[in-house]
């Protein structure tokens, strides 16, 4: 792994829960001595954060802010040419497969691009490199679990990417060398905007094929309002597209 990967990692930590709002409560503590009421309003404040990202109503309206984006209508498949199902990391240390595998997104993924490949016949390109020498590629782990899990053939595999930019530039090359500049694209809900823009940019047409869409009901459980490790990664997921959006558009 690289330097850039490296301290990109760090920063996405530090800035995302559940890191932020505990710094900044240990903060607070730490100058609640000399400044007491601010000290003790920042400590206050880091932790009722938490708690409520860690609610899965307020995830779930996180997630929903950042995309609404139904789910996908056979119809609309009619004029692509290719399915683009992008990686979401894979899971290093997996002793019962023998080495990497898909992790829990890229497998929800890969599962539902292999429904789409069936249900339109088209065909299907990966999309993920490698972030540390000597482990293999997200799409090299993709392709295998498609062909030999799902019976779902992959006709090109990008495996230089190390981000959404990068996973629309670099299979925009491959796609406009055979001519498509139209695909349906697999994702989860909560990252499709983002990707679309990005593959838009780089001359491909999208067609969003959401998975992992929020749940849109409006009658909450008190459930919902008890704080969860599913909620806080929820809200992670969230909070990660909304921050990379506001960069994406900084950037330019």
């Amino acid at each position: 792994m690289d330097d850039w990967l490296r301290w990109k990692l760090l920063g996405k930590t530090l800035i995302l829960p559940p890191a932020a709002p505990l710094l900044l409560a240990l903060v607070g503590l730490a100058i609640m001595s000399r400044h007491p009421r601010r000290g003790r309003a920042l400590a206050a404040f880091g932790v009722v954060a938490l708690v409520l990202l860690s609610m899965p109503a307020v995830s779930t309206l996180l997630l929903r802010a950042v995309d609404r984006t139904p789910v996908l209508d056979p119809a609309a498949t009619a004029t692509a040419q290719a399915i683009v199902i992008l990686g979401g990391g894979i899971r290093r240390g997996a002793p019962e497969y023998g080495g990497p595998t898909l992790s829990r997104l890229t497998l929800e993924r890969v599962r539902y691009g292999a429904r789409v490949a069936r249900a339109t016949r088209l065909p299907v390109l990966v999309s993920g490199g490698r972030f540390a020498s000597g482990e293999p590629t997200e799409a090299a782990v993709m392709k295998a679990a498609l062909e030999d899990e799902f019976g779902v053939p992959v006709r090109w595999v990008e495996d230089r990417s190390r981000n959404t930019h990068e996973n629309a530039r670099m299979s925009a090359a491959l796609l406009t060398a055979d001519g498509v500049a139209r695909v349906v694209l697999v994702g989860h809900s909560f990252d499709l905007p983002r990707a679309t823009a990005e593959f838009n940019a780089a001359g491909i047409a999208t067609i969003p094929a959401p998975t992992g869409i929020a749940d849109a009901g409006s009658d909450y459980r008190a459930i919902d309002f008890v704080p969860s490790a599913a909620g806080l990664q929820q809200s992670y997921y969230a909070l990660y597209e909304l921050y990379a959006e506001a960069w994406r558009r900084l950037s330019g």
